[in-house]
């Protein structure tokens, strides 16, 4: 079954035009930036100032000169924007958004582990809690970690946490045997790769385009494995005219802005549905986004020595990247 997805919902449109209006004369009043993650739902894409992936926003972040910075993410995402920014206001839509593989790897487990490792530096997925940062070596993405592993002296022990479908790939990519966390995206994991090949086979056009967070068994039957920015790239310049896409369903948006003339197939729990929603990132809407605008709440709020912290690992990551 192809999925589209439409900027604005038609029994909303007027309502949701409206508030969109609003929340850019807040933007502009208050001196604000939006940043969205691709996750996000059309309508918040569309608001947005900027729309990228973890490194792109984490970038943005750093760079913007807005005197407010609002994150239409999840926790860890606002987290490290403020880490990035201590002396700006960072807002969230909505502080309950939070990610599977961040609640997966909790600080003083990472600390048990790293006093049971003391040879191996702690190379952290992005997808954490900025107390888990404040324990790592390196910060990465699923853009950038290939490049900063390989950038690592082949000898050095490494502990990645908390993402094992993320780590097993960069494993099996560069020969790699870091030691893994056991933790795993809910959204990404959950895709089997028998009903992925069922919906190619349905469609024998198409190529298969999946995320690192993507279970082995997806990953393996691929035609292309990259992170959000990387697909998006990928359909740009491939010659196909067809995806199945194994990955967030937010991502179909973006697609259909950048290559409106090619079919995309979302790779769903059951084979035939665009089940795999992150529950955490839809959580965010535009009515709580421009209630955040208006209160300029809820703020994150990190400690000068959370912040200190955990910016050398980001910063290094810049870096590298």
């Amino acid at each position: 079954m192809e999925t589209r997805v439409s900027s604005v919902h038609d029994g909303n449109r007027k309502e949701d035009l409206s508030l969109m209006d609003e929340i850019r004369r807040l933007k502009k009043q208050k001196n604000a930036v939006l940043l969205a993650h691709y996750y996000q739902i059309p309508e918040i894409q569309d608001i947005a100032d900027f729309v990228g992936d973890s490194l792109a926003l984490a970038q943005q972040a750093k760079d913007t000169t807005a005197d407010i910075i609002l994150f239409a993410g999840v926790h860890f995402m606002a987290e490290t924007a403020k880490i990035l920014n201590p002396d700006k206001k960072v807002l969230i839509p909505d502080p309950t958004a939070g990610c599977s593989l961040a609640d997966a790897c909790k600080a003083d487990d990472l600390k048990a582990m790293k006093a049971e490792y003391p040879d191996h530096m702690v190379l952290s997925y992005v997808n954490c809690s900025a107390e888990v940062k404040c324990l790592s070596d390196l910060i990465c993405t699923s853009g950038n970690a290939l490049k900063l592993v390989n950038a690592l002296p082949v000898d050095q022990k490494i502990l990645f946490v908390p993402d094992r479908n993320l780590g097993g790939y960069i494993n099996r990519m560069t020969g790699r045997n870091m030691r893994l966390w056991p933790g795993c995206c809910e959204v990404h994991d959950m895709l089997e790769a028998e009903k992925v090949l069922k919906l190619k086979q349905a469609h024998p056009e198409a190529r298969l385009i999946a995320h690192p967070e993507c279970n082995p068994a997806v990953l393996e039957v691929a035609d292309f494995v990259g992170s959000t920015a990387a697909m998006l790239k990928f359909i740009k310049e491939d010659v196909s005219n067809a995806y199945v896409v194994a990955t967030e369903t937010g991502i179909l948006h973006a697609m259909h802005k950048i290559c409106p003339e090619k079919t995309f197939y979302i790779a769903g729990t059951d084979g035939t549905c665009g089940c795999n929603d992150c529950p955490h990132m839809k959580k965010n809407t535009l009515e709580k986004i421009h209630r955040c605008l208006v209160d300029e709440s809820p703020e994150i709020i990190l400690s000068d020595e959370v912040i200190e912290m955990a910016s050398k690992p980001i910063e290094a990551m810049l870096r590298m990247s």
